[in-house]
């Protein structure tokens, strides 16, 4: 049986986020396992079976070894990883929060990331996203769920500087942000000025 390959929904618009200027970057990141965690009581036991302590300050997340642990809510986590397969990540972690009560789905193919970087990132956001965005209240190691345009994403904030964030965008809803960002971003562009 032939191995079926992974595409990106994004792979149309690679072209057009390649051109943008530095000032606003957006790549998308490659893909990784992602597990979606739901789990009552997070402590010392749940933190020696995965190998990671869960954050569990709202809107945030942490580094877990080849990957992150977001909070997504009082009882939920969403796991990745880049060097396992989303099987050997799920296996991984049913084995370690099932005996404590929780549960694992594997969600790899539910979202898509968005890595955006660069000075004016903060202001691309700003254009479909209420909530703030400063360094001060957004930096490193924040996350939050909300809105951008009319896509539900999750956002993380890689950088203290606020220039460099991850978008985390449902797979059916990609195009549509690719689009959204494209529009947001031409403002930031730059055209060549003419001499009279």
């Amino acid at each position: 049986m032939a191995e079926l390959l992974r595409t990106s929904p994004l792979d149309a618009w690679t072209d057009a986020l390649e051109r943008l200027p530095d000032t606003v970057r957006i790549a998308v990141e490659p893909y990784v396992a992602m597990v979606d965690v739901r789990l009552g009581t997070v402590g010392a036991a749940a933190s020696a079976a995965l190998g990671v302590d869960l954050p569990t300050a709202p809107g945030t997340w942490v580094p877990a070894g080849t990957g992150r642990a977001v909070w997504l809510g009082p009882d939920e986590w969403l796991l990745s990883s880049t060097t396992e397969t989303p099987e050997e990540l799920e296996a991984r972690v049913r084995a370690a929060v099932l005996p404590l009560g929780g549960s694992a789905t594997d969600v790899s193919a539910q979202r898509i990331g968005l890595r955006l970087t660069g000075a004016r990132v903060r202001d691309v956001l700003a254009k479909g996203c209420s909530i703030d965005l400063h360094p001060r209240v957004f930096g490193r190691g924040s996350s939050a769920q909300t809105t951008l345009g009319q896509a539900g994403v999750v956002l993380l904030a890689l950088f203290d500087a606020a220039d460099d964030v991850v978008v985390l965008v449902r797979s059916s809803f990609a195009g549509y942000l690719a689009d959204w960002l494209l529009d947001a971003a031409l403002e930031f562009t730059t055209t060549p000025t003419h001499d009279r």
